[in-house]
């Protein structure tokens, strides 16, 4: 028996290098031997576990382990076994004698204990080499055997005979048995022999953990656990076991779960809390820096998982943790706010389950987590406001609700809409809507958020409590008196303080919706005036606050009087308590209300973003709001329609979850809320609720909610999501006899032609339905539902998805159709309201959209108002339709009629009206015509060709064949050329009809003084900017009048039709209007704001298509990024993110826009110049942009004086990045151009400003002594420069008074001298 062996020291050795680890008997492995000189040894442990302290075996097993990366897996598994078994023999005999408590006998267990346990270590750290090892979620390959060669199939053999990860989990169960049932006390007397030993023997578990791989087997884990714990509470080794854990957890992230299970484990199945304990206060102690980022996150995982499964063992550290909230790391502080959310849950459980040791403790506790949690918001971090947002959400749906705390989570989530990070504002909205569905509210209307319904159930209560309250305090008023005496009076004082409380008795019944809700502070101020009324044991009132000068002597007071007194025991009662405590519910809920309807302004707002899922949480947040009623959800659900014209309809992962697309999505929450049917409803009574829902869409709606609403009807009916009984069901509203609102009928129409736009088969069956109803009586006095009829059936001609190069297929009727008759009485029919223009537009487009020859009804449609308009006012009235509306009889409105003569004969300047606007739209239709007439006969002329090449059969193609090709495609511009003569030369031409009143219109519009009639003028203004499209002639001609009527003209729809106009012309004449382009950019300077929207939105049509050039008007467009409606600033902005994506396109106008902003007339305030170049210059990214930009900058200062267009240029050069040596260096040599400016403080601290950001600058050349050198030159500078301006001052001042001196000393000799000078000089 060997007893020399010394464990220590071997383990020192086998720690420094185990491939240099002295053997005294080392063997010469190899790979033939090696099983053979195993197998002796192995039988002899096999007889006899202590015969592992025979030098021979032990040293043939250290050999082998030496060199184990050449040793065959099956002679590396029968080693394990041997060893095991020997262990586990070993353990048993000692643990038999220590219980026979043979000293002398139980000692020989010591020696062959650490030898098992040295090796055991030896090969748990040389199973690594041998390659056997084989992932445990991965199949173990096999491996091909070559086509020569034992080795390769050797190889080839191992992975197959053995894989280490197999006999882990049982070599770890040994050990954990061992440290189970081994005294070791017993056999090692000394400390450091013991902690040598279990070191020894808990080392392999530790080098399995490891290994991510063996971590993620559920059975080593469990048997990792027991190693660990066991020797902590058998054998003490939590100080080893501290400093191996964390050295370990700082190198493997994946420990820190792990060893956050293992400290549970321990605390709680082995009652052992001083470890955790421990290492919380040694992370409690770590410092981090804002770079270090992997090892606060692997604490902070660990933190995280332990305060899940122990949150009350954390609590008992979390002062210490505390500190950690102002880390630099924010891992860190993520993960103690994660874990005060594991608190908070832990707690709320206990509340709830009655397992509170002190319930009064843990909600005090509760309550100042919860104001940690809240003061983190303002945290620096965008990830740790979004952790702090998530963990709030995860409480918002614990059972008990904390009514305070939860107003104070809503208010900090509405605030954290504001928030900078898409994230942060993400996850704000995911918490409002869980406050939504979690809010404690139920018990009034149902759980319905309505502000009206609580503000009514809130003064209701405050009313009645009001009234007992002053009940009562009038009854111990009287009281008090009439103990006084029959003959005492009441004195001054007290009459005037029951005035008071009487009138503020009157006051507290008044509640409308402006008043202010009483906050928690103000309810407690009341429950305390409250209390004070209360009367105590003896059945004395306690009194008020404002009382206690009146409260007499007890001796005075008729204590009997008050026990009976009914006033005293209502204020007194349950029922009054109660009430109490119902005002308060009412208080809160009115609170909660509205600081949500406070939030529904930033949501509608954030429907615009660019980050996919805010806009999806936003869409989520209106669905969920407008099914709790809260009364302004329906402008956002109204807003939310808009985007179904979003691109974006795929979806896509995040954070492991699935987005779907945001068109998608909005046609599930459109359906969710008017189309699913509700439970407990008749299948008619689901029919009514969705054809009712679907026609209050169109309330109120204006133009962009109605296209909206369009393509999103046709989607869905596209998709089948309306049933045939909906559809009926609309047209049984737009046709019932009985009288309804008109809005409902309007809405049906409207709905039923949106959904023909998918299926046109809606309508053909309905035609003799909608001419009776909407173009018959009921449209004759509703002019807007004829419109919408006729908008309804213009979806008759069918419109199919176009197709790049084809011609949508249309379906036209002739001409003798009912359909034309109708459109033709509805134009024609003597009619004085406004509303006819709208109707009129419609009914001539449904004639071109439907109709064969819609020329030449319009024609006879002209001529016959054109007679109407013309012939003599008697005869006028004498026809004039009974059902017509008077609204333009005011006599100053009848303005001349073109064909006056001697101003005897007087036209009707409406009637004018309505033929000028006829006039001007057929042109502009016949135009969009004849384009279609143009396509056509080009796809008859492609069909010959075909059917002739299909009757000739396939021709080989050769230049005879590309000349044919030629030849058709001569033919194609010739019938291009065509239609272009007809409308350059026909349409206006003299003799034709439309010809006839283009000088009319130049007339008119050329004459206000003689035409003021306000709607023929603006009639006529737009007929004039139609007929400018028709040709560029008569466009080249007259142009110049419709931009002089746009510069004089008072009213604002005529400015405003004029821009939209303009932009139209431009899309057929774009020469025309590029050369008088700087008018249509005063426009953007006008002073209604309409006007300058519209300006603003056919500027960026015909800048961003390249239909007119930019000429440094830029600047102008720049203005508006600033402008006071938020509107017209959101469209400016666009318009530059659209212009950025153009190649260099805002680079080549940046010296424009800053010198139209900076100088001259142009000129804005500085304020809002800064404002607008930071958001421009946010568009220059290339560094060589950035380069020429600094050196042409620099040039600017020596050509102005002035020192507002200084700060201007500094500021924009601070703007820049200078992420480049060579933006740096630009910089500094255009020093001499701006040197003499920097005494100017504005200036200066932009340069401060420059040299911070070139400080950050990554350069391959250290430019840190440059930099310092420019900043004492800058300061030198500044410094010389204000001394030069302080002499300059002072010599001002010196010359000032010389003068001032100078002047009156003349004053004193001037009456002198003047005569003779004066003499003289005559």
């Amino acid at each position: 028996m060997d007893s020399n062996f010394d464990l220590a020291d071997a383990l020192e050795r086998l720690t420094s290098s185990a491939s240099e680890f002295d053997i005294p008997n080392e063997r010469d492995v190899s790979r033939d031997d090696a099983e053979q000189l195993l197998e002796a040894a192995v039988e002899a442990v096999a007889e006899s576990s202590e015969s592992i302290t025979d030098s021979q075996i032990f040293d043939l097993y250290c050999s082998l382990l030496k060199h184990s990366e050449v040793v065959p897996g099956s002679v590396m598994n029968k080693l394990l076994d041997s060893i095991s078994s020997g262990l586990a023999a070993q353990l048993d005999s000692a643990k038999k004698d220590i219980h026979n408590e043979d000293k002398h006998v139980y000692y020989t267990h010591k020696v062959p204990l650490e030898m098992y346990a040295f090796l055991l270590q030896w090969f748990v750290q040389a199973a690594e080499k041998v390659k056997g090892e084989a992932e445990p979620s991965t199949p173990t390959p096999k491996s091909r055997r070559g086509r020569g060669g034992k080795a390769g199939s050797a190889r080839s053999k191992k992975p197959e005979e053995w894989t280490w990860f197999d006999h882990v989990a049982p070599t770890l169960g040994l050990i954990a048995r061992l440290l189970n049932q081994l005294n070791t006390q017993r056999l090692w007397t000394t400390n450091t022999e013991r902690e040598a030993f279990i070191s020894c023997i808990t080392r392999p578990a530790y080098q399995v953990a490891e290994s991510e791989a063996f971590m993620r087997s559920v059975e080593v884990k469990q048997n990792f656990y027991k190693v660990i714990c066991r020797a902590i509470k058998n054998h003490n080794h939590a100080a080893t076991a501290q400093i191996l854990l964390m050295q370990r957890l700082q190198y493997h992230e994946h420990l820190a779960e792990p060893i956050a299970e293992c400290l549970t484990i321990l605390a709680k199945e082995y009652d052992y809390t001083q470890l955790s304990d421990e290492i919380l206060r040694e992370i409690s102690q770590k410092e981090f820096n804002a770079q270090d980022t992997k090892a606060p996150r692997i604490y902070g995982r660990l933190l995280t998982k332990f305060a899940e499964d122990s949150p009350r063992a954390l609590l008992k550290q979390l002062s210490l943790l505390l500190t950690q909230l102002e880390s630099d790391a924010y891992p860190m502080r993520n993960a103690v706010i994660e874990s005060m959310g594991f608190i908070i849950l832990d707690l709320a459980a206990a509340l709830d389950g009655g397992t509170a040791d002190d319930p009064h403790q843990f909600e005090k506790q509760i309550k100042g987590i919860y104001d940690f949690l809240l003061s983190r918001m303002l945290d620096s971090s965008s990830y740790v406001r979004t952790r702090v947002l998530a963990v709030l959400t995860r409480l918002a749906r614990i059972k008990r609700k904390f009514p305070k705390q939860r107003l104070k989570v809503t208010k900090e989530a509405v605030g954290a809409l504001e928030d900078k990070t898409p994230t942060v504002r993400k996850n704000a909205v995911t918490l409002l809507i869980e406050l939504l569905h979690t809010h404690p509210y139920f018990m009034v209307d149902g759980g319905r958020l309505s502000l009206d319904v609580f503000s009514e159930g809130y003064a209701k209560l405050k009313k009645e409590l009001d009234e007992i309250e002053n009940m009562a305090h009038q009854r111990v008023l009287e009281a008090t008196n009439g103990e006084e005496g029959e003959g005492g009076e009441t004195t001054q004082t007290e009459k005037k303080k029951k005035k008071k409380q009487k009138e503020r008795g009157q006051k507290n019944m008044e509640v409308d919706d402006e008043e202010e809700e009483p906050t928690d502070d103000e309810e407690e101020e009341q429950t305390d005036e409250d209390s004070s009324m209360v009367v105590d044991e003896e059945g004395q009132p306690s009194g008020s606050a404002k009382g206690n000068s009146l409260k007499p002597r007890k001796s005075q007071i008729n204590l009997e009087a008050f026990n009976d007194d009914e006033a005293i025991k209502k204020l007194t009662s349950a029922d009054t308590e109660k009430l109490r405590l119902q005002k308060k519910y009412y208080a809160d809920g009115l609170d909660f209300i509205r600081q949500m309807e406070g939030a529904i302004l930033l949501l509608e707002q954030m429907l615009g973003s660019k980050n996919k899922a805010e806009v999806l949480e936003a869409m989520e947040f209106f669905r969920v709001a407008h099914e709790y009623q809260l009364s302004t959800a329906e402008n956002g659900i109204r807003k939310m329609l808009h985007l179904i014209w979003n691109k974006d309809n795929n979806a896509t992962l995040e954070d492991g979850k699935e987005l779907k697309g945001i068109r998608a999505r909005l046609l599930e929450c459109y359906q969710d809320l008017y189309f699913n049917p509700l439970p407990d409803l008749s299948a008619k009574e689901q029919v009514n609720r969705i054809a009712k829902n679907m026609i209050q869409l169109t309330f109120d709606a204006t133009l962009a909610d109605l296209t909206s609403l369009e393509e999103m009807m046709r989607a869905m009916m596209e998709d089948d999501r309306v049933h045939q009984d909906v559809i009926n069901k609309l047209w049984n509203i737009f046709s019932v006899e009985k009288h309804i609102p008109k809005y409902q009928r309007r809405g049906a129409i409207i709905i039923l032609g949106m959904l023909a736009l998918a299926r046109r088969n809606i309508l053909t069956d309905k035609v003799d339905v909608m001419l009776k109803v909407g173009l018959g009586a009921l449209g004759k006095a509703d002019l807007t539902l004829a419109r919408y009829t006729c908008v309804a059936l213009q979806r008759l001609a069918g419109q199919t998805k176009k197709v790049k190069g084809t011609m949508p297929q249309t379906k036209r009727i002739e001409m003798e159709s009912l359909i034309f008759r109708k459109m033709r009485d509805s134009i024609e029919r003597p009619c004085r309201s406004k509303d006819w223009f709208g109707l009129a537009e419609q009914a001539i487009n449904t004639i071109y959209a439907l109709g064969q020859q819609p020329d030449s009804l319009c024609s006879d449609i002209i001529k016959q108002m054109t007679v109407r308009v013309f012939t003599s006012k008697k005869q006028a009235n004498a026809s004039r339709d009974p059902d017509a509306m008077d609204e333009d009889e005011n006599p100053s409105q009848i303005a001349d009629s073109p064909s006056s003569q001697d101003g005897q004969d007087k036209g009707d300047a409406f009637e004018l009206a309505q033929l000028l606007f006829v006039v001007g739209h057929v042109a502009i239709k016949q135009i969009a015509y004849l384009e279609v007439v143009e396509r056509e006969m080009k796809k008859q002329k492609d069909t010959e060709k075909t059917a002739n090449t299909t009757q000739s059969g396939p021709q080989p193609v050769n230049k005879d064949g590309e000349e044919l090709d030629q030849v058709a495609g001569n033919a194609e511009d010739e019938i291009g050329d065509r239609i272009t003569d007809i409308r350059e030369h026909e349409m206006l031409d003299k003799v034709a009809l439309l010809g006839v009143y283009g000088p009319m219109l130049v007339n008119i519009c050329g004459s206000p003084q003689k035409f003021k009639n306000p709607t023929l003028r603006a009639a006529a203004t737009l007929s004039l900017s139609k007929f400018l499209c028709v040709s560029s002639a008569f466009c080249e001609q007259h142009h110049h009048l419709l931009f002089r009527i746009f510069d004089t003209s008072k009213n604002a729809g005529i400015r405003s039709n004029i821009v939209i106009a303009l932009g139209d012309v431009a899309v057929s004449f774009s020469s025309i209007i590029d050369e008088n382009s700087n008018e249509l950019y005063k426009g953007l300077s006008d002073r209604d704001p309409i006007v300058k929207k519209n300006t603003l939105m056919v500027l960026t049509h015909l800048i961003l298509n390249g239909m007119i050039k930019v000429k440094g008007q830029l600047g102008e467009m720049a203005k508006c990024v600033e402008d006071d409606d938020a509107r017209i600033a959101d469209l400016a902005k666009l318009f530059f993110q659209e212009l950025s994506t153009k190649d260099n396109a805002i680079y080549n106008n940046l010296p424009d826009i800053i010198s139209h902003l900076s100088a001259g007339e142009h000129a804005v305030e500085e304020d809002a110049f800064q404002k607008t170049l930071k958001f421009i210059f946010g568009f220059i990214e290339k560094e060589k942009q950035a380069e020429s930009i600094v050196e042409k900058l620099c040039q600017r200062f020596r050509l102005t004086d002035d020192p507002r267009q200084w700060r201007d240029i500094a500021f924009c050069l601070s703007l820049l990045p200078y992420k480049s040596e060579k933006s740096v260096k630009k910089i500094v040599e255009g020093l001499p151009f701006y040197r003499d400016k920097l005494y100017e403080e504005g200036v200066f601290g932009r340069f401060q400003d420059i040299l911070s950001k070139a400080r950050l600058t990554k350069s391959k050349n250290d430019i840190g002594a440059e930099l310092k050198e420019f900043e004492e030159i800058l300061e030198e500078a500044r410094r010389q420069g204000q001394d030069d301006q302080a002499l300059e001052k002072r010599a001002k001042g010196k010359k000032a008074q010389a003068k001032k001196r100078q002047t009156r000393k003349n004053a004193r000799r001037g009456p002198v001298k003047a005569d003779p000078d004066d003499s003289e000089e005559e």
